[in-house]
């Protein structure tokens, strides 16, 4: 599959996810649906924005939107990572990395000197349609959540 493009239907995939289920994402037709990449469970930076979403589930639910968080961690550490945290979504686990290869997030990363292949903090909207109308790469959390919340009222 090649990577998916702003304006383009988003190619149905199934991945597993958080409460013994399995996401795919023609299930969610006639509803947005928010998908965000995040490098790893419990680091601070991944939680904070977990959190910014969980806080916030009440508006994305009044712009018909459901939210699914993605990294490469276990379906065991996601559900710790989700009651830990009280996530009121699910957390899908890409640990094959097909679904970080369609969206485009996995990029050479370097930590203390050490080259490794990781995901990029990304986000991405598609429409009650399938086709993605949104993205945000290289994401600072901070703002992070007024981006998005801007982007589902234009939508």
């Amino acid at each position: 599959m090649s990577k998916v493009e702003i304006g383009q239907q988003v190619p149905d995939f199934e991945v597993a996810a958080t409460s013994d289920s399995t996401f795919k994402l023609s299930d969610y037709r006639g509803k947005n649906v928010l998908i965000y990449f995040y490098p790893k469970d419990n680091t601070p930076g991944c939680t904070l924005e977990g959190q910014n979403f969980r806080d916030n589930i009440d508006k994305f639910e009044a712009h018909n939107t459901v939210i699914f968080g993605v990294s490469k961690d276990s379906l065991r550490a996601h559900e710790n990572f989700k009651a830990k945290q009280c996530f009121p979504f699910e957390l899908l686990s890409d640990s094959d990395e097909a679904v970080c290869q369609l969206f485009g997030v996995m990029q050479l990363k370097k930590n203390y000197g050490r080259e490794y292949m990781g995901i990029v903090r990304s986000t991405f909207l598609i429409d009650t349609e399938g086709k993605l109308v949104r993205e945000w790469r290289n994401v600072k959390v901070k703002q992070h959540l007024d981006e998005v919340l801007e982007a589902l009222n234009e939508i």
